[in-house]
């Protein structure tokens, strides 16, 4: 009853938005370019996956079953936070649901990237996460990258073990399914999710070899702590 009920809020219209024309019209072109740089860099291949990116009371969201090179700004889909949709546009993405609520879950996140890529869908298809087997674990923010249930894609389902798998972390596999990465950027989205993608390869080839050896929760608490200032670098002045 209450997955229905979202289906049919999700098709109704919502007044339009007020927001800056430049400021979305900048994003909707940034989650193309994203988007695209996805399916060419095979990550995601075909039609698969998904981008979006928050703005004021709502998303902006790829829609779904259009080629990503054929893909313009004028395509992607305004939806606000309770699913409502901005009259006279392309139908959303399946996994609009999931989108939603990890935005509304996650205040610090502003961008999610949703791939099929290679080996991080083979290891979801295990129902297997990513350990501690290499400290750039870390990266996405914990001592492992968890791996959500299964539950039939665009369902509430689905959206509720995203969430739960997620936690306070940047990324995700979902089972028999792909990865979720979220980031507070768009490019920081898609890095994650291609992040995710090479561990995945990485840890896929050392169960071949053997049986890896793990990092104690203790190593990755110290290496996570190190990660808050990993990379940054102090403005320099010119």
């Amino acid at each position: 009853m209450r997955r229905t009920a979202v289906r049919r809020r999700a098709g109704r219209v919502a007044p339009k938005r007020a927001s800056s024309p430049g400021v979305a019209a900048t994003t909707r072109a940034e989650i193309v370019a994203i988007a695209q740089r996805m399916s060419s860099s095979g990550l995601s291949p075909g039609k698969s996956g998904n981008v979006s990116a928050r703005i004021d009371g709502g998303m902006l969201i790829t829609p779904t079953g259009l080629p990503y090179a054929e893909m313009r700004p004028a395509d992607i889909v305004e939806m606000r936070l309770d699913g409502r949709v901005v009259p006279g546009q392309r139908v959303a993405s399946s996994e609009w649901c999931v989108h939603l609520a990890i935005y509304k879950a996650r205040e610090d996140v502003r961008a999610i990237v949703h791939t099929h890529s290679l080996n991080a869908t083979a290891l979801s298809c295990l129902h297997r996460g990513i350990p501690a087997f290499h400290y750039m674990v870390a990266e996405a923010g914990g001592d492992e990258i968890a791996c959500a249930p299964y539950a039939t894609y665009g369902t509430e389902e689905l959206a509720r073990y995203t969430v739960k798998a997620l936690g306070l972390r940047r990324a995700c596999l979902l089972a028999n399914h792909g990865v979720v990465a979220a980031a507070g950027t768009l490019r920081k989205a898609y890095e994650m999710a291609a992040a995710v993608e090479t561990l995945a390869a990485q840890y896929a080839r050392a169960l071949q070899l053997g049986r890896p050896k793990l990092l104690t929760a203790r190593e990755m608490a110290r290496v996570i702590e190190k990660f808050k200032t990993y990379g940054k670098q102090p403005e320099v002045k010119k």
